[in-house]
């Protein structure tokens, strides 16, 4: 049965003649062509300014206010201009779309593998250009552009092979884990006074956890000349401290995992649990995995804009919206029609389409719902989010169509909290829908380690909890309207 909100109707107390569509066209054109004057000053290259950001929001707002007043009032309309010009503006707005929607998509997903990973240092941030600010992931975080699987560095052993040539003699205990396993000798340079050998987990041998090169110092056989005074006395001691230091920087102090966070006084910190530096390399690696896909699609995204807006298409789209800010082309019926039915149909689409969501299973919390679905091996987009998407959009028709009314009665619609709230959570269920989409593709990319595997699953398992929290949320926001208009 289809719920009542507010009678768009109500504020007008008569009918709405065919000439408040006119104005609030003439005004919607307006803004258009304002928008694209100032995206041309204001410059559209690859480091695009706030204004001009600004520019391409504004002429997408105004381009989806035009094409929806031409949806709902085209009895009133030219039908042939309206057929045409309807497309081709919805073309203009999504295609000037693309380039925000990845740009805030990858920022959802970075915030949500930091809150998921409690790293103690932020991902990659977005400047006001769009760019991606050069910021540390984790204190294990690898390099964005090395291969998903290689091992991180661990700066204990480069420490260990430095102090390792003090004079004296000391074990070179250890060699930089960039180095592959295979090529590096396994047996360490032996000075005087000392011998050393390096133990990898890496080829059936054993050692610390992570696959860490151990250090481990031998001291000499009895009898043999270890050294000549004070010289080798120094050097047994400068070789039992860097051998002390590259196993407490290889394994951590306490058993900590390799790469573990310190504090400021130096020492690891033992609270930090294996799986726990796994699950944040994971997370870095996949914020790393993400960040390339997503700003390749925006880089296309942005191109495409700048293509589209200097194509012969969007010039004729242009100089149509110019001569719809002076004049636009009603049909013979506007003489004596009315709007008020025309928006009153767009509302009762909205209402038919809302009752037949699941809103008494969104109504409860935590009811996982939209879970459901989730482990699918189609790369389609979720199919029960698309009549969401659907009443999202007729939200959307429904409220421009107040705007057309209440232009016409010389003045702005009033402030429905709970229309907004509702708007607003559909807006959210959207976002957060593509977001897990975007993290289920990266999911399936050939050759990612476990850790990056699993931290998108856990990532798209979060978004997809928030598209519950946004269904729940709108209908909570739709019910209290309906009460308080009943």
């Amino acid at each position: 049965m289809a719920q009542r909100h507010l009678d768009p109707t109500d504020p007008t107390a008569g009918p709405v003649p065919a000439d408040a569509l006119a104005g609030y066209l003439r005004a919607q054109a307006t803004e258009f062509l304002r928008a694209l004057r100032l995206h041309r000053e204001t410059g559209a290259g690859a480091a695009g300014s706030e204004g001009s950001v600004e520019a391409a929001r504004a002429l997408r707002r105004a381009a989806r206010r035009i094409s929806a007043s031409l949806h709902t009032f085209q009895p009133v309309l030219d039908p042939d201009w309206a057929e045409t010009m309807r497309p081709e503006l919805a073309w203009v707005s999504g295609t000037l779309a693309l380039e925000h929607a990845y740009a805030s998509r990858l920022e959802r997903l970075l915030l949500a593998l930091h809150r998921l990973s409690g790293a103690a240092t932020a991902f990659p941030g977005r400047g006001t250009d769009g760019g991606t600010t050069p910021t540390a992931l984790t204190p294990a975080a690898p390099r964005a552009d090395t291969p998903d699987t290689a091992q991180a560095d661990t700066p204990g052993t480069r420490r260990a092979g430095a102090a390792g040539t003090a004079r004296g003699g000391a074990d070179r205990a250890a060699s930089p884990a960039a180095v592959p396993a295979a090529v590096v000798d396994p047996t360490a340079v032996t000075a005087p006074g000392a011998t050393g050998r390096v133990t990898r987990t890496t080829g059936g041998t054993t050692g610390a956890a992570d696959g860490a090169p151990v250090a481990e110092s031998t001291a000499a056989p009895a009898g043999r000349p270890s050294g000549t005074g004070a010289a080798g006395g120094a050097g047994r001691a400068a070789a039992t401290a860097t051998v002390t230091e590259a196993a407490r920087a290889t394994t951590g102090r306490g058993g900590a995992a390799v790469g573990a966070p310190r504090t400021a006084g130096g020492s690891t910190a033992v609270a930090t649990a294996v799986d726990r530096g796994n699950l944040t390399v994971g997370a870095a690696k996949a914020g790393a995995l993400l960040d390339r896909q997503l700003t390749l699609a925006r880089t296309r995204a942005h191109s495409t804009a700048l293509q589209a807006l200097g194509s012969s298409r969007f010039h004729a789209v242009a100089d149509k919206v110019a001569v719809l800010a002076s004049e636009v082309p009603l049909a013979p019926a506007a003489a004596g029609a009315d709007l008020g039915p025309m928006a009153t149909a767009t509302h009762e689409r909205l209402a038919d389409a809302v009752a037949a969501l699941p809103l008494l299973t969104a109504g409860s919390p935590y009811n996982a719902e939209a879970l459901v679905h989730g482990l699918s091996p189609d790369p389609a987009p979720h199919p029960q989010d698309a009549p969401w998407h659907q009443v999202r959009l007729l939200l959307r028709l429904h409220r421009y169509a107040r705007e057309v009314l209440h232009a016409g009665a010389g003045g702005e619609p009033p402030v429905d909290v709970h229309l907004l709230a509702a708007g607003e959570a559909l807006d959210r269920h959207r976002d957060a829908s593509e977001a897990a989409a975007a993290a289920a593709q990266a999911a399936r990319t050939p050759r990612i380690a476990p850790a990056t595997a699993y931290a998108l699953g856990v990532l798209h398992a979060d978004q997809r909890h928030e598209v519950e929290a946004a269904r729940y949320a709108f209908q909570r926001s739709w019910q209290r309207d309906v009460v308080g208009t009943s």
